[in-house]
C-alpha cells in the first residue's frame, strides 16, 4: 500500500485504524495538510479524528515533533480554518508528551509556545461556527492548547493565566460568544490554576489585566469583548466552586473566585 493513495473515507468508515504498510511520516504529512483545508470533512472528520487517535495510541510517536512544528507553523497561514486548528493539534501533541515524557525536546515545545503566544490574543476571527468552513472555534481551542501547555511547561502558568486574561479582553471583536467558548475558556483557566507550584499572588495576579480592561469605562453599551469577559469570568467561578470531575478544585480558589466577583460587581452592581 505504501505506493498507493491513501484512501481517507475507507479509513474514516473502518475507524481510523491504522493501515498497514504506511510510514507514519507520510500519514502524518497528509494530515498536516489536510488539516488545513476548508473542507470540514476532510479537516475536521477525517484529519483532525484520525490525528486524535494515531496520536493518542502512539502511532505518531517518532513524528510526533515534526507534526508539532507543522502545526506551530500554520498560526501564521493566511486561511482561518488553518489557524485555528493549529492550537487544536498541538493540545494532541502536548496531551501525548504529558502522558509519555520525552517524545519531543523542551526546546520544541517551548518553540511552539512563541508561536502560540503571539497568535492567540490577536486572532481576529474568533467565530466558532461557519456556514462553510464548519467549526474554527479559535477561543475554544487556543484555551485547549493553554492548558496542555501548562501542564508540559508548567513554569509557564503565570504567563499562560495572563494569555488567557489577554485573549479574553482583547478589544474590537465583532463576535459575541455564543458556542460556549466562555466554558472552554474558563475550564482551560481552572486546570492552569489547579497545576502545582503557583502562588496566591500568581493564582489571582493575572485578573490585574482583565480589571485594567474596564478601567475608564462608564454607562452606555456593553462592548462585544466586555460581554464576552463577563460571560467568562461567570463561568470561572463556577468552575471555581465545583471544581473539575477528576481534576477538583484549585488550591487557591476562593482568593481568585473572591478577586472574580469583585471585577463583575463592575456590571452587577447589586450583587452582595
Amino acid at each position: 500500500m505504501t505506493g498507493d493513495l491513501v484512501d481517507w473515507p475507507s479509513l474514516a468508515a473502518d475507524g481510523f485504524r491504522r493501515p498497514a504498510g504506511v510510514p507514519a511520516a507520510r500519514l502524518a504529512a497528509e494530515v498536516s495538510v489536510m488539516l488545513a483545508s476548508p473542507d470540514p470533512v476532510v479537516r475536521d472528520d477525517r484529519a483532525y479524528a484520525a490525528a486524535s487517535r494515531w496520536i493518542r495510541e502512539g502511532h505518531f510517536d517518532e513524528v510526533l515533533e515534526e507534526l508539532g512544528d507543522s502545526a506551530a507553523g500554520r498560526f501564521a497561514h493566511p486561511e482561518v480554518q488553518a489557524r485555528t486548528f493549529a492550537p487544536l493539534t498541538l493540545s494532541l501533541v502536548l496531551s501525548r508528551e504529558a502522558a509519555e515524557p520525552g517524545l519531543v525536546t523542551t526546546a520544541a515545545v517551548t518553540r511552539w509556545y512563541g508561536s502560540f503566544s503571539a497568535w492567540y490574543p490577536a486572532e481576529a476571527d474568533t467565530r466558532g461556527w461557519d456556514e462553510a468552513l464548519g467549526w474554527l472555534h479559535a477561543v475554544a481551542h487556543g484555551a485547549d492548547a493553554a492548558a496542555a501547555f501548562a501542564e508540559v511547561l508548567p513554569r509557564l502558568r503565570p504567563d499562560l493565566l495572563e494569555l488567557c486574561a489577554r485573549r479574553m479582553t482583547a478589544p474590537d471583536v465583532p463576535y459575541r460568544y455564543g458556542q460556549l467558548e466562555d466554558a472552554r475558556l474558563a475550564r482551560a483557566v481552572t486546570r492552569i490554576l489547579t497545576g502545582p507550584g503557583l502562588t496566591r499572588e500568581q493564582s489571582v495576579g493575572w485578573l490585574d489585566v482583565v480589571a485594567r480592561a474596564f478601567e475608564g469605562g462608564g454607562p452606555g453599551p456593553v462592548p462585544v469583548w466586555a460581554f464576552n469577559t463577563f460571560a467568562t469570568l461567570q463561568s470561572l467561578h463556577l468552575h471555581l466552586a465545583r471544581g473539575i470531575a477528576g481534576e477538583g478544585v484549585p488550591r487557591h480558589a476562593e482568593a481568585v473566585a473572591s478577586r472574580v466577583a469583585d471585577i463583575l460587581r463592575l456590571p452587577y452592581h447589586w450583587l452582595g
